[in-house]
């Protein structure tokens, strides 16, 4: 989907949908999956399935979007609830200023986010695998679950964590917030058009929208240039 309406840049949206359901084509322990990124995933956790999708998903969005600024939004781990709550979703960027850009936009609109630990230099490791250029689930449960669940996502995104890159990337785990109990709160759309309102032609989401760090096309264009 892609909105040529109300907003001064391209904005795409990307659906990347699993259903864990058990047949003859379902992931079992031990497989190898090659993402649309190229890199190799040893499945050690049935139950993580949607991360794999969710990867793709960020792939899709640099290879054939050519997208500046990359922000996926998943009812990811149960670990969020336990590290932000049940009103803040978790937000995990590579960048700083959208980070509190993020921040400023969950206040305004209601749909509250709470920064957690980006450091894939000490966290990716949960992920290392033998047979394979990482594992879709962590060695250890403790360590900074939802952070790292997060950077299986990023993984996709980027060639290399440890390589300078123009895309902003923002993650957002949002699977406390969604519901009450048995019951839905529609929680993410305000959040979206809060963040981006800046872009946008209404003259209500750019009042209410946070200042945003220096357009990303142009950073973009001047990394390849370098490069």
């Amino acid at each position: 989907f892609r909105s040529k309406q109300w907003y001064q840049r391209r904005v795409a949206i990307t659906a990347g949908i699993a259903e864990n359901s058990v047949g003859p084509c379902a992931a079992v322990p031990d497989d190898i999956h090659i993402l649309y990124s190229g890199k190799s995933v040893e499945i050690n956790n049935t139950d993580a399935e949607g991360r794999l999708v969710l990867g793709d998903g960020v792939a899709y969005a640099r290879k054939d979007l050519n997208a500046d600024i990359v922000l996926d939004m998943c009812t990811l781990t149960g670990a969020q609830g336990i590290t932000t709550g049940q009103h803040h979703a978790a937000v995990l960027t590579n960048n700083e200023k959208w980070e509190s850009c993020a921040v400023k936009a969950g206040l305004s609109s209601g749909d509250m986010v709470f920064p957690i630990v980006y450091a894939p230099e000490v966290h990716f490791s949960e992920f290392k695998s033998s047979v394979a250029d990482m594992k879709n689930s962590v060695a250890n449960r403790s360590n900074a679950q939802c952070s790292c669940a997060g950077l299986f996502i990023g993984a996709h995104l980027f060639d290399d964590y440890f390589k300078p890159s123009p895309i902003v990337w923002i993650h957002v785990d949002m699977a406390y917030p969604v519901h009450i109990g048995e019951r839905a709160t529609g929680w993410g759309p305000a959040l979206l058009l809060t963040l981006f309102g800046r872009y946008s032609t209404s003259s209500l989401l750019s009042d209410i929208a946070p200042v945003l760090p220096a357009d990303q096309a142009s950073k973009r264009a001047k990394h390849e240039e370098m490069c």
